[in-house]
């Protein structure tokens, strides 16, 4: 997601900004499972999510369900409002 210019790195807060949701909730969902080591396949296996599905949300494809959201925030062992409260979801 980043990009080299000049020798700087832009920002990724900018190229955030200009996510819509789906793509909000699907970097912040990669985010969290490379923080935790996870592949997606470890994820899927948790979480009970079909790995395509993950994928799919990660790039922002999907539409989620409130219920796969839970199961997703469950098994990368975090809170909901600390998975929402995040800067990239507020406008």
């Amino acid at each position: 997601m980043r990009s080299i210019v000049g020798g700087s790195i832009v920002g990724v807060k900018v190229i955030l900004s200009n996510m819509d949701i789906k793509e909000k909730f699907g970097h912040k969902v990669k985010e969290l499972r490379e923080n935790k080591g996870f592949s997606i396949e470890q994820l899927a296996n948790i979480s009970n999510v079909d790995r395509n599905y993950i994928s799919d949300i990660e790039k922002g494809k999907r539409n989620v369900s409130i219920e796969i959201i839970e199961k997703i925030i469950l098994a990368l062992d975090t809170e909901f409002m600390e998975f929402f409260n995040d800067k990239n979801f507020k406008k």
